[in-house]
């Protein structure tokens, strides 16, 4: 009889998850950090949005911003159009002061011949 009680010997169980694989040495020498598993959007709980829908949503925005632009031309082009009037006037302005200088010194109907002929050259540069 001995006094002495049998110890089993311990059995070396391997634990799952823990052995990792040896991937060598690190890129970076930072062999002390541990490697992170890319990150996956889906367990994260980011929805998958199909292709149709992103389709969608892309032509909503294509039309809005095309909207946006019509609007803008249509903006520029009233701008644009109250300049050009702005301009007419001023030169009908002066050519009719010029016309009354002239008036002035000649007499009425010689000044109104040379505006005609003064059209005439006028719509003959324009062609």
């Amino acid at each position: 009889m001995s006094t002495e009680e049998e110890v089993p010997a311990p059995t070396i169980e391997p634990v799952v998850g823990t052995i990792k694989k040896n991937l060598g040495l690190r890129k970076n020498g930072k062999q002390w950090k541990d490697s992170k598993a890319p990150q996956r959007l889906r367990a994260n709980g980011v929805p998958k949005v199909g292709w149709q829908k992103r389709e969608q949503e892309r032509q909503k925005l294509a039309a809005m911003k095309e909207l946006e632009r019509q609007m803008t031309e249509e903006r520029q082009e009233a701008i644009r159009e109250r300049v050009r009037r702005i301009k007419e006037r001023a030169e009908q302005k002066a050519e009719k002061e010029r016309y009354e200088k002239l008036s002035e010194k000649m007499h009425r109907k010689r000044v109104e011949r040379l505006k005609r002929r003064e059209k005439r050259n006028k719509l003959l540069k324009e062609r």
